[in-house]
């Protein structure tokens, strides 16, 4: 059956009439299809990384070279999902040029028009990630691996809400068995 907007409401779970590429820090959580734990498995409370789980982990770090304006935070990859804390700042002076995960490599005033265009909003960021980590894996020869539609995202207001966040993080692998995630 094809997409027919008129029968198929999708309801977005982003806020309305937020600005995703605003200032600010996001926690996201991004799931694998169907929950498969692909990322590997917990092991005496510690992640023990997959083949797939190493792309995943490394490619997360790599954000921060092929977006504009963007820092990593607290980050854990878990079996069958990953969370982290993007922050995206403030337009600043970047002499960061080059390839982004999914494009095509760009000239300065190609990546100025790319952010003029809305282009680095966090949905675009983690857009990115997806595909790479999807790229990579299919290369690889996991044609399984596919990650689930979408992805959750909170945006951190304070700085007790970001400590909340960052212990939960730091905590997700000794606390997998009571995850709304775990799965055996």
């Amino acid at each position: 059956m094809t997409y027919d907007a008129n029968i198929h409401k999708r309801r977005s779970i982003r806020l309305k009439e937020y600005d995703y590429s605003q200032e600010g820090l996001y926690f996201i959580t991004i799931c694998v299809n169907e929950h498969l734990c692909l990322f590997g498995q917990i092991k005496e409370d510690k992640m023990r990384l997959s083949v797939i789980g190493v792309i995943a982990d490394v490619l997360w770090y790599e954000i921060r070279n092929h977006a504009i304006n963007v820092e990593l935070h607290d980050f854990v990859v878990m079996p069958n999902h990953i969370h982290g804390i993007i922050e995206i700042m403030a337009n600043k002076d970047s002499d960061n040029v080059g390839a982004r995960h999914a494009l095509p490599l760009q000239t300065q005033t190609q990546q100025s028009r790319f952010q003029n265009q809305g282009k680095n909003t966090l949905s675009s960021i983690v857009g990115s990630y997806k595909s790479a980590v999807t790229k990579h894996a299919h290369r690889l020869g996991f044609a399984e691996f596919a990650w689930q539609r979408n992805y959750f995202e909170h945006i951190i207001r304070n700085t007790k809400d970001c400590n909340n966040i960052v212990e939960y993080i730091t905590n997700n692998p000794v606390n997998w068995k009571q995850d709304k995630f775990y799965m055996t």
